[in-house]
């Protein structure tokens, strides 16, 4: 609690032996004026030591996504595709997005979660939000939005599995905006971690990165693709951990062809150079690089026997999440989470169906050396 000043650190003492006293009565422990009180109570609510009223203290161990919520759409032909007609087909719907897939990843693994997004007030968005609900997720700071319909992406597949054509309407995450995040910050501001995808605005990833500098939760971000990479500012300063593969880092560090960085471990520490506190960079099959506060490490993929590659990134996200929130390192928690992610391609879900501690603990010993 070095954040705290002295006056503000007893007002939290007081109200953690009495969740209930008054701030007249806080006031009178004190011998201090009841608007000081109040004024303490107030950055006491910022700096998330309390949530509000009822001066609730938060539990440990809490995270919170934001980002994209998604209904994924899959077609896939059942015989080759003939353009400009009606193709037979199988369909497969299913919840995603990468904060989404984040979420879920996390609850599943026992982590207390809380999502924020926008839907649309429509059956998709009530479903998504009745899904999550199902699994333990706090949807409390979803926003609901008569102005556009809840996001789709639409993928049409060859009878092989492979993508023929993809079709994404994500117009609705250009309504999430700073000021929904100005309102509910008390609710952030408590969590041990907030992790957001780059699906809303440069402007409230800006928001919310210059925020977190004044604030005790940590601040994971992914960059999800290489397009919306470049949302992210230039300073990656107040950014306590950034995942993305090696294309995206590049898009991130503004490297073009001319000057690309092939090397992973080198993109993450460009990554931590540019003011990352931590950075995990993924190239597929050939694994992971990691930049932490002992410099840079690789670590090889897990052997795999691939079904679906779909939500395994956002697997090794929620994964390397929930083991720092255990009290394990950067190298080792981003470890565990190539292990989930790995997993996650052995299941034809974008999470898990199995997905529990218990799971990922069982297939630990595929994590070699």
């Amino acid at each position: 609690m070095e954040d705290l000043s002295p006056q503000e650190a007893a007002v939290l003492a007081i109200i953690r032996d009495n969740p209930f006293a008054g701030q007249q009565e806080i006031a009178d422990q004190l011998n201090v004026a009841r608007s000081t009180v109040a004024a303490h109570i107030v950055q006491l609510m910022q700096k998330g030591y309390i949530l509000g009223r009822g001066y609730v203290v938060p539990t440990d161990a809490r995270a919170v996504c934001i980002g994209g919520a998604v209904l994924d759409r899959k077609y896939r032909a059942k015989a080759d595709i003939v353009f400009e007609t009606s193709n037979p087909a199988d369909s497969v719907r299913s919840m995603g997005g990468v904060a989404r897939n984040v979420a879920e990843n996390l609850a599943l693994l026992g982590t207390t979660t809380s999502f924020v997004s926008i839907v649309g007030d429509d059956d998709g968005g009530h479903a998504l939000l009745k899904y999550m609900r199902d699994r333990g997720i706090d949807v409390s700071q979803v926003v609901t939005s008569k102005d556009r319909s809840t996001a789709e992406y639409v993928a049409i597949l060859d009878m092989r599995g492979d993508l023929v054509l993809g079709i994404a309407d994500m117009g609705i995450f250009d309504l999430l905006l700073p000021a929904h995040f100005d309102r509910i910050w008390p609710h952030l501001a408590a969590a041990n971690w907030v992790f957001s995808d780059t699906n809303p605005p440069a402007e409230t990833l800006a928001a919310i990165i210059a925020k977190r500098k004044r604030s005790r939760f940590k601040l994971a971000i992914d960059a999800v693709s290489t397009p919306k990479a470049t949302r992210l500012p230039e300073n990656l300063s107040g950014i306590d951990l950034l995942f993305m593969n090696i294309d995206e880092a590049n898009a991130v560090l503004r490297r073009g062809a001319g000057d690309a960085i092939t090397d992973p471990e080198e993109a993450a520490l460009a990554l931590q150079a540019a003011g990352a506190e931590e950075a995990v960079v993924t190239v597929g099959a050939r694994g992971i690089a990691v930049a932490g506060r002992e410099g840079g490490r690789s670590f090889p993929a897990v052997q795999a026997t691939p079904v679906d590659m779909t939500g395994a990134g956002d697997a090794m996200i929620a994964g390397t999440l929930h083991r720092i929130l255990q009290g394990d390192d950067i190298y080792q928690a981003a470890r565990t989470g190539s292990l989930l992610g790995t997993l996650t391609t052995e299941s034809h879900g974008s999470v898990h169906t199995e997905l529990s501690e218990h799971f990922l603990q069982a297939n630990m010993h595929r994590l070699v050396g």
